[in-house]
């Protein structure tokens, strides 16, 4: 929830300041810097919650901690793309297969009863998912509208 409260109120600050510039708002811009603001919010649990994400991932993955890191680094560095609108079409289908991907570790979370950020803990179960997938969903839709579509 945290993620999609970043996303949509980082987009619209976007588009009120394009406002109140006295600019015709780019709403794919606008869009842009909401998700990369998003991504660099997620980004940072990777680092926080780092025990806790390494349980999210399916017992068939090796090196967990180097994954959750690297996918950590990979938010960040599309942030910065997004950001200024370097190889944004590139960085678009990226950040769609990387939301794919992540996908099986968010259904072994639910699934699982974990808790990222608290992994002593119980999480929401598979409940979560009805949420979550098409959470996911709008992540890649935003992305495309965003990035490619534009």
């Amino acid at each position: 929830m945290k993620p999609l409260i970043v996303l949509l109120s980082i987009t619209l600050l976007a588009i009120v300041v394009y406002l109140v510039l006295g600019k015709d708002p780019d709403y794919m811009h606008a869009g842009r810097i909401g998700m990369g603001s998003m991504l660099l919010f997620t980004a940072l649990g990777h680092f926080l919650y780092k025990k806790g994400m390494t349980q999210m991932m399916p017992a068939a993955i090796p090196y967990k901690e180097f994954w959750v890191v690297a996918t950590g680094i990979i938010e960040i560095l599309a942030a910065i793309a997004l950001f200024f609108s370097l190889a944004t079409t590139l960085t678009g289908w990226l950040l769609i297969l990387f939301f794919i991907c992540l996908l099986p570790a968010n259904i072994n979370a639910a699934i699982n009863r974990i808790d990222y950020q608290r992994p002593e803990g119980i999480g929401p179960g598979v409940s979560y998912l009805w949420f979550r997938i098409p959470l996911q969903v709008l992540f890649i839709v935003w992305v495309y509208w965003t990035c490619i579509w534009a």
